[in-house]
C-alpha cells in the first residue's frame, strides 16, 4: 500500500471531461483541478473538454474516448447526483465491460468525513471499457480533491503497489490488435 519512488513512473494518457449544463472553461474549476493533478502526477492530459449534461452527448464523446488507443484512462466529473438533467451514470454505464465497485464505495467511505451523510446522494463510479479505465465524479471542486488524493492519484500509478490501474491499461494496443485478428480471422474462415 505505498508508491515505489525507486521505479520510474510509467505515465498514462488521461482525457478529463466536465459535464455541465452551466460552467465555461473560466467556471471549470473541478476540470481545471483535474488537469493540473494530471500533469503534476507525472501524466499525460490528452484532451480535456466540457460538454452539456446529456447522455447521447457524453455518451458519444466517451465512445470515441473508450475507442482511442491512446487514451488510457478517463476522469468525468458532473452529473453524477440526482437532479434533474444528472446523466453521467446513464450516459456511461452501458459502455463499460466491468465495473469497479470499490471505486464508489471507497470515495463515499472518504468523502463522508467531509460531508456527513450527504456522500449517500452521489453516484460516483468508475469502470473499463476496452482497456480504458473510467472514474465518474461529482461536480465540486472537493469532491475531486477527495477522488484524486484519495484513489485516483495512487491508482493510476505505475509504481503504486500492490497493485494499480496501470498495467491494465498500458496493454491496451496489444489486446485491440489480437481482438481484431481474432475477428478478421473469424470472418476468414466463415
Amino acid at each position: 500500500m505505498s508508491i515505489d519512488l525507486t521505479s520510474e513512473l510509467t505515465p498514462l494518457n488521461i482525457a478529463v471531461l466536465t459535464v455541465s449544463d452551466t460552467r465555461g472553461i473560466d467556471e471549470d474549476t473541478s476540470g481545471q483541478f483535474l488537469e493540473d493533478s494530471v500533469i503534476e502526477a507525472g501524466h499525460r492530459l490528452v484532451s480535456r473538454r466540457i460538454i452539456p449534461d446529456d447522455i447521447y452527448l457524453v455518451r458519444a464523446l466517451m465512445s470515441q474516448w473508450i475507442a482511442d488507443q491512446q487514451v488510457h484512462a478517463v476522469i468525468i466529473t458532473g452529473g453524477t447526483g440526482f437532479n434533474e438533467r444528472d446523466s453521467t451514470p446513464e450516459a456511461v454505464g452501458p459502455l463499460l465491460d466491468k465495473t469497479i465497485e470499490g471505486f464508489g464505495e471507497e470515495f463515499r467511505r472518504l468523502s463522508a468525513s467531509e460531508i456527513g451523510t450527504s456522500t449517500i446522494q452521489s453516484r460516483a463510479f468508475g469502470g473499463m471499457a476496452n482497456n480504458t479505465v473510467i472514474f465518474c465524479l461529482p461536480g465540486s471542486t472537493g469532491a475531486c480533491r477527495t477522488g484524486w488524493n484519495g484513489i485516483l492519484k495512487a491508482q493510476l500509478d505505475s509504481r503504486h503497489g500492490p497493485c494499480n490501474f496501470s498495467a491494465l491499461v498500458l496493454r491496451k494496443p496489444e489486446r485491440a490488435f489480437s481482438r481484431t485478428q481474432e475477428v478478421i480471422g473469424y470472418r476468414a474462415e466463415r
